[in-house]
């Protein structure tokens, strides 16, 4: 019983270590820190910069096949800019001003663009 008891509980610890979510790095870059956050598979889940331990510059989030589906941009914590999010459907545009939503554009594939036929 207590052999069964010990396969068991080793068996359980070691499923448990390949189970463990990679931990993200952090790489000094000048007077930025570059950080790279993983999905368990070893593949880049979200990768973006720190600067004085805020969030700053471009951070781009990726899904679990390597597809872009995110792409932000902070300045000194806040939201700024243009960020765009990828769907299965649609992309959006999302302007931020002052940390605040100011406009949001959704493009889908029917969606018609205009064209010069010169």
């Amino acid at each position: 019983m207590m052999k069964k008891f010990l396969a068991i509980m080793i068996f359980g610890l070691t499923m448990a270590g390949y189970a463990q979510e990679q931990k993200p790095t952090f790489k000094a870059e000048g007077d930025l820190v570059k950080a790279t956050y993983y999905y368990e598979d070893g593949s880049i889940k979200t990768q973006g910069f720190f600067k004085n331990k805020k969030l700053t510059g471009e951070w781009v989030r990726f899904d679990n096949k390597g597809n872009k589906v995110q792409l932000a941009y902070y300045d000194n914590g806040k939201k700024v800019g243009k960020w765009f999010v990828w769907t299965a459907d649609s992309l959006k545009e999302i302007n931020y001003e002052s940390n605040a939503i100011a406009s949001v554009n959704v493009w889908k594939p029917e969606s018609k663009v205009a064209v010069n036929n010169d």
